[in-house]
């Protein structure tokens, strides 16, 4: 995030140290939304990543983890295109890219030289 962002919390942000950033924050015990601060965005975020592990993973392993929540990430922020256009935004992100399979298993010393988040 870019210094003089908006970041929205629940009362539980009141303990961040976020000076560069303008937050602002919710008491759920007295309000769940106040005018434009709430945190229901990010709660959506979240239902949504545990009803995919739960539902389409099934089972995930924690060195993956990290990859399970790009995708979540990738597909959210992307919510408004339609599955081709945000399929062709994904293609267009992979092109020239190698994954082995000892990197993708963590078998190997080598990470990848350069991941670009989606």
């Amino acid at each position: 995030m870019e210094p003089g962002a908006k970041v929205y919390s629940d009362e539980h942000g009141a303990h961040w140290k976020m000076d560069e950033y303008e937050h602002s924050m919710v008491n759920h015990l007295e309000a769940y939304v106040d005018g434009n601060v709430h945190t229901n965005g990010m709660e959506n975020f979240w239902s949504l990543l545990k009803r995919t592990i739960g539902g389409t993973y099934v089972s995930v392993e924690p060195f993956h983890l990290f990859r399970y929540v790009d995708e979540q990430a990738f597909r959210f922020n992307n919510r408004t295109m339609n599955d081709g256009l945000r399929f062709r935004l994904a293609m267009r992100h992979i092109v020239g890219k190698r994954l082995t399979y000892g990197e993708l298993t963590g078998k190997t010393e080598n990470p990848p030289s350069e991941e670009i988040p989606f």
